[in-house]
This record gives structure tokens, sequence and C-alpha cells, in this order.
């Protein structure tokens, strides 16, 4: 079992940074390829930025392609999501999530683990 707890959420102006933070906790949890999808108002949940266990392959959505980053610590037991230039379409819950592979996937019913969620609001 992987424990995961996400943080960093907030409310922000359009065109501002935020930065949100995954801790993970669990026997092996530093195994796990890690990912973070979003869920908007009235929307299905979509896939954000992956990152393999290594750190040195990710992967990102269109919608946040030159804007976001995904990265993992030394330890690999915290994930983060760096986002510049936010939008208001960016608004939503975002999950952090583990898979049981090395590997960057990007698809939802391939994630084994989910945290909590944390919402990010961007103001027009």
């Amino acid at each position: 079992q992987v424990q995961l707890v996400e943080s960093g959420g907030g409310l922000v102006q359009a065109g501002g940074s935020l930065r949100l933070s995954c801790a993970a906790s669990g026997r092996t949890a530093s195994s796990y390829g890690m990912g973070w999808f979003r869920e908007a108002p009235g929307k299905e949940r979509e896939f954000v930025a992956a990152i393999s266990w290594s750190g040195d392959s990710t992967y990102y959505a269109d919608s946040v392609k030159g804007r976001f980053t995904i990265s993992r610590d030394g330890t690999k037991n915290k994930m983060y999501l760096q986002m510049n230039r936010l939008k208001p379409d960016d608004t939503a819950v975002y999950y952090c999530a583990a898979q049981s592979t090395f590997k960057v996937v990007t698809t939802t019913y391939q994630y084994d683990y989910w945290g909590q969620g944390t919402q990010v609001t961007v103001s027009s």
C-alpha cells in the first residue's frame, strides 16, 4: 500500500505560479512511477503530467506543456508540480497518483493509488 498526500493548492491570479507537492509513504513508495491529474467541475479527471521512478523521463499533456514542470526529490518519496503562467482553465482539483512500474503512465486506469486532492483556483 502507498499513501499519498497533496499540498500547495490555493488561489492565484492568471499568469501567476504555484507549486504542488505530493508526499508518498508506504513500504515500496520509492519504486513507483507517479503522475498528476486534475478534475475540473463538470469534467472528467484528466492527465496533467507523469514522471518515471528514476525521474529521467517525463510527459505532459498538451494543455500544460511549457508551463508546468513535474519533478521528484532525491529520496523518490516526494513529487512536485511547478505550475507557471497559470490560466483560469487550470482551475481544478489536482490529484497525485502512483503506479507500480518504473515507467511513465498517462491514463487514469493504470494508476493504483491516489491522494485526496488539492484545490487550485486561478482567477481572471
